[in-house]
């Protein structure tokens, strides 16, 4: 990993080419653009936010559906690791991506992430109720969606073009998380901050049973809100960013609570 990925795959804020970088995954469904704002707020990283192919500047290009064919695409398009130390953040999906590319990053001996930042997601390996939510129609899979978790704007289902555009990105992400299947490996060393909203689908157990996929120091924060709680107030979790990016500038192993 490091600060030439190609255009398509990264999108990134002002340069800082002393701080770490901060590569941001999205929920399902969701595009770089949303991460790029925190560009400007998390003054102690470069951001960089990975856009997935389907959405965004690459609307155009096919969507993929299954959890090895995105990690193994991400991995091919990065380079030989250059710059370090580096941090990955995801919410929701995001989260579970980030963790299988740490994971696969480890085992074709690449350096990985300083630190994982995980938010909106139970940990990958619990059972899970099986769904079928990416065989819906579009506009059934969006209103399905909102239902469940929210975020999803009222313009947005106004509009049939619209519908029809997101539904795409979302079925895809929704296929890959659901027919994942966690493959039991040795624990990673790297350390964990968990986040959460109070108000989620995902329970505080669901989150503190991160604990069990890493030998690293392990963080679980919850904040007032429901899945998308970071979007309605950003501000504690990009303070929290901000000191996981502190402590790794600074090569502490640990970030206080």
């Amino acid at each position: 990993m490091n600060d030439a990925m190609p255009p398509r795959w990264i999108l990134g804020g002002a340069p800082r080419p002393a701080a770490p970088l901060l590569y941001c995954f999205p929920h399902g469904g969701g595009s770089a653009a949303e991460y790029l704002r925190w560009a400007r707020d998390v003054r102690n990283a470069e951001t960089r936010v990975v856009q997935l192919p389907g959405r965004g500047s690459r609307v155009d290009e096919p969507v993929l559906t299954s959890m090895d064919a995105l990690v193994g695409a991400f991995l091919d398009a990065a380079p030989p690791p250059g710059r370090e130390p580096f941090v990955f953040f995801g919410h929701s999906f995001g989260s579970l991506l980030a963790f299988e590319i740490t994971r696969a990053l480890r085992a074709a001996g690449r350096p990985g992430p300083a630190h994982l930042v995980v938010s909106g997601y139970p940990a990958p390996h619990l059972p899970r109720t099986p769904s079928r939510l990416h065989q819906l129609g579009d506009r059934e899979l969006m209103e399905t969606v909102a239902g469940l978790h929210g975020g999803i704007p009222e313009e947005l289902m106004a509009c049939d073009e619209l519908v029809t555009l997101a539904a795409r990105a979302l079925r895809a992400d929704y296929e890959v998380l659901e027919t994942y299947v966690h493959r039991p490996q040795e624990p990673l060393s790297v350390p964990v901050t968990v986040l959460g909203g109070t108000d989620d689908r995902v329970t505080a157990e669901q989150l503190d049973a991160w604990r069990e996929v890493t030998d690293g120091h392990v963080t679980v924060r919850r904040f007032p809100g429901g899945h998308f709680y970071l979007r309605d107030r950003p501000a504690p979790v990009l303070r929290v960013l901000a000191g996981v990016l502190g402590a790794v500038a600074a090569g502490e192993r640990n970030v206080p609570c």
